[in-house]
């Protein structure tokens, strides 16, 4: 009797010890996934936009190092959007929802003049993104009209190369399991095409940095 309840004791606590490493395995894998780049401090420090949605379901910090100085940088973030300059990620997939992306490779100066209140949006009807917080080569903050996302990209610079830091603030909707279920689409997905993104904007801004090409598109005749 001993005996058979010491087997069970070892077997009950291989499975807790089973179940805890996988739980442990999928946060760690969660937490990889949603602050790929960022370092932990970068992930914990407050950022521009933080209290425009002070609860949010889902946060995602992502960084990455520029060769360049903030000021190279900032105008490949201000000409950003639907109909604009794109969002320098895998445009064949934005476009299969619509989102009319068109990733520019040179700086347009018609969508530099990007102002506080502005709306980005995709077509007329199309939910938007306003233009929250705009600090020049410092901070850049949009809004969804719904309040229910925010996403702040942030300049730092760092012994002559800049951080650029993308945190995405997202309230989900909807039931717990709904919510589960688009927390498993939405994260992976956000991931693939966000790292594009950011290694799409550094490989624009170190390119005309390092003058390879002229940064800027030829002016319509």
């Amino acid at each position: 009797m001993v005996a058979r309840r010491r087997t069970l004791a070892v077997s009950v606590g291989v499975l807790l010890a089973a179940v805890v490493g996988e739980q442990l395995g999928r946060h760690r894998l969660r937490k990889r996934m949603l602050n790929w780049g960022a370092t932990a401090e970068e992930a914990a420090r407050g950022l521009p936009g933080d209290k425009l949605l002070a609860e949010a379901d889902i946060i995602a910090t992502r960084a990455i190092t520029i060769d360049a100085p903030p000021s190279a940088i900032w105008p490949w973030l201000v000409q950003m959007g639907p109909g604009r300059a794109g969002a320098y990620t895998y445009d064949w997939i934005e476009n299969l929802l619509g989102l009319n992306m068109h990733s520019a490779d040179r700086i347009h100066p018609e969508w530099q003049g990007l102002e506080v209140g502005e709306v980005l949006r995709s077509g007329e009807r199309e939910p938007g993104m306003r233009v929250a917080i705009l600090e020049p080569e410092r901070a850049l903050v949009n809004r969804s009209e719904a309040g229910d996302w925010v996403w702040a990209f942030v300049l730092v610079p760092e012994n002559g190369s800049t951080r650029l830091i993308s945190r995405n603030r997202i309230s989900m909707k909807g039931t717990a399991a709904a919510q589960r279920l688009g927390m498993l689409v939405m994260e992976p997905g956000s991931l693939v095409m966000e790292r594009k993104m950011l290694r799409g904007i550094k490989e624009r801004a170190e390119r005309a940095a390092a003058g390879r090409t002229s940064p800027f598109a030829p002016r319509a005749s």
